[in-house]
């Protein structure tokens, strides 16, 4: 059995019952390098293989051979299928017809997030990468483009890391096309990890603003307000 498992922050309190349920059935663990040591910790008697960026074919294929002999969980920060191992594991699944996958759902980034912030996801969202490594940056503004003019509050993951500085300055002036520079935003950082943090703050500043890979954006839409220093974005039920 593979288990491809979405274990949310990494820690023992942000994975859920059946994620840790898997994981535990499991005698190796194989992810990237930064969740295998997140895991390390909590379970120091598991066997564990671990590659590093951009080796994702590499672990899961190493996790499909082995799962033909053991129990095995390639895990995945947040859930595993959002921008997770679990559609490139059925994509290579097809020449290990004698393993059988089992997906496991994770809480993602962009819901331990917004419960930091408040609830600026309550209505309709859009959820957008902007890492451009897999995705071709014109495909990312056209998304942008839509989602902001469509009114969606966005969740953006990857918005920034060592070599791409810009991608979020430049996602911010497209949103800025169709929001006020008072929208107001937030961002989470290092969700359920330590160091973690979150703050809110305007689309014009959010521009401006410098954060790492492990940071999820999130950008309100037109009646997104600030209460008692919550970010919310009111479904209408007062209405």
């Amino acid at each position: 059995m593979l288990y491809i498992v979405g274990m949310g922050s990494g820690s023992s309190e942000g994975m859920t019952g059946e994620a840790v349920n898997a994981i535990e059935s499991s005698p190796l663990i194989v992810g990237y390098t930064v969740y295998c040591e997140l895991l390390r910790p909590l379970y120091p008697h598991k066997t564990f293989y671990a590659t590093g960026m951009r080796q994702e074919k590499e672990r899961v294929l190493y996790a499909l051979e082995q799962a033909e002999k053991c129990d095995t969980a390639l895990v995945c920060s947040g859930d595993a299928g959002v921008y997770g191992m679990a559609a490139l594991a059925f994509e290579l699944a097809e020449g290990f017809a004698g393993v059988e996958i089992k997906v496991v759902a994770g809480v993602t980034a962009a819901l331990s997030g917004a419960a930091l912030l408040g609830s600026p996801l309550t209505n309709d969202f859009a959820v957008i990468s902007l890492s451009d490594l897999l995705t071709p940056w014109e495909t990312i503004e056209n998304r942008l483009t839509h989602a902001a003019a469509g009114d969606f509050a966005i969740a953006i993951y990857n918005p920034m890391s060592k070599k791409r500085t810009d991608n979020l300055r430049k996602a911010c002036e497209i949103i800025l096309g169709y929001r006020r520079a008072e929208t107001p935003c937030g961002i989470a950082e290092n969700i359920g990890r330590e160091g973690g943090s979150s703050r809110i703050l305007t689309l014009g500043e959010l521009q401006n603003t410098v954060m790492d890979m492990f940071t999820t954006v999130f950008v309100g839409n037109s009646v997104t307000r600030v209460i008692n220093g919550r970010l919310v974005t009111p479904r209408g039920y007062r209405l």
